[in-house]
């Protein structure tokens, strides 16, 4: 299973860390936390240090239980019967039996191979487990990232409006202008303080959601996350790729189809035993009777298939089986459609961030430097100029949150893919 997250994403898990392990493992975040953290860093910290994450561990440990079990034999039962005679020969008359079910060794194997379908099942639910973590992980990252790029062009905001507010209050002191402008400025003002105290208060709660995602609710919120989003690529992987690649690698889909194999064996099982007998006990018996004479022999208990040969068990793991199979069918659909859903919305964040970045914000931009011209030519009064730089900084925080829903939306598709996208465009394979 580590090998395969590993192979898959380039993260190393730590399962079942013992002491040694654990100190080194701490090391490595200790050494991570100095400097500003990535997605990337952070996603591999929770998967050294997420307790939830260890609990899930176990479950490898359960299945792998159940495979020793599988291959082990019952243990043979002993009978013994005494028996006191009233009178003479007066030795007391003893029967000792050792059985053993001689089912249970023909069945061991197919046992032990359905159990090793079972474990391979808990595997790919592991590790589809380990990446919806990374997914999750990433998610808080990038949403904790826009939110303090939010921070900062809401302060910006705020800063502004509290210059047009101290500009109005002055020119409301020299008669210049009415008590109506004074107010509503002053309100702006207001306002723009209120949406800078929500946009802090989501700031911690989503620094909060990521310092326990990664494990470290024990330690002190100290860390650092690097101040910009990551730059958006500038090919995106084809919308046919990513439909084909998931139904390849999604490992719950394929933790699915493990798990009408082992409905397979199943049914396998019982159909190949079910002109067995209950059980075939095999074993040696011996008896001493009461003139102390001994018999020692072979001994065979079956119990006959006449009435229940298993035909409602069977009936079962039929219909089971048929009912994974569907299940199989019912995952592949839904992801298709996870897919394309993400897809979409990556899309669309993709070139909602893109017209923003490349159209709107320079156009603002521009218009700032126009209204500059024109408050230096005595054509446009100051309240222009700073409404102008305002709705400058209004579109750079649209542009922000359209930056940060792409790289959301991005590692929602890698979620729904089943791994990491490649930063380049792709062709259908």
């Amino acid at each position: 299973m580590q090998s395969q997250v590993q192979a898959r994403t380039g993260y190393n898990v730590q399962c079942n860390p013992m002491c040694a392990e654990q100190q080194a493992t701490d090391g490595v975040v200790d050494g991570l936390l100095q400097h500003e953290l990535t997605a990337e860093q952070a996603a591999q910290i929770a998967l050294l240090k997420n307790p939830s994450l260890q609990v899930t561990f176990q479950s490898l440990g359960i299945s792998e239980a159940a495979v020793l079990q599988a291959g082990m034999l019952k243990n043979p039962g002993i009978s013994l019967d005494l028996r006191f005679p009233n009178g003479p020969p007066s030795a007391t008359y003893a029967q000792v039996a050792l059985m053993d079910d001689f089912l249970d060794v023909l069945l061991v194997g197919l046992r032990k191979k359905m159990a090793n379908e079972q474990l391979e099942q808990t595997k790919l639910t592991v590790s589809h487990e380990v990446l919806d973590l990374i997914a999750e992980v990433k998610t808080a990252f990038y949403s904790l990232q826009g939110q303090e790029q939010l921070v900062t062009r809401l302060q910006l905001i705020e800063e502004f409006n509290l210059a047009a507010a101290e500009l109005a209050k002055r020119q409301f002191d020299a008669g210049t202008t009415n008590e109506l402008d004074l107010k509503s400025q002053q309100l702006l003002a207001s306002q723009s303080r209120g949406d800078v105290i929500q946009a802090q208060g989501r700031a911690l709660d989503g620094r909060e959601r990521l310092h326990r995602l990664m494990g470290l609710s024990a330690r002190p919120i100290n860390w650092r996350i690097s101040p910009r989003l990551p730059t958006i690529p500038e090919e995106e992987i084809a919308g046919n790729y990513v439909e084909s690649l998931a139904l390849a690698q999604r490992l719950d889909l394929a933790a699915r189809r493990r798990r009408v194999a082992v409905a397979q064996y199943a049914l396998e099982l019982r159909e190949k035993t079910r002109y067995f007998p209950g059980g075939i006990n095999l074993g040696v018996s011996s008896e001493r009777e009461t003139d102390r004479q001994v018999r020692t022999g072979p001994s065979l208990d079956l119990q006959l298939p006449i009435f229940d040969q298993g035909q409602g068990e069977i009936a079962r793991l039929q219909a089971e089986l048929c009912q994974e199979q569907w299940q199989v069918d019912s995952l592949a659909s839904d992801v298709r459609a996870q897919v394309r859903r993400a897809y979409g919305n990556l899309m669309t964040s993709r070139d909602l961030a893109k017209l923003y970045g490349s159209v709107v914000l320079p156009q603002r931009v521009e218009l700032v430097e126009l209204n500059l011209r024109h408050y230096n030519a005595m054509l446009k009064g100051a309240y222009d100029l700073l409404l102008a730089k305002q709705n400058e900084v209004t579109t750079e925080r649209d542009y922000v949150e359209a930056w940060r829903d792409y790289w959301i939306a991005r590692t929602e598709l890698e979620r729904a893919v089943g791994g990491p996208l490649p930063l380049q465009r792709r062709n259908q394979p």
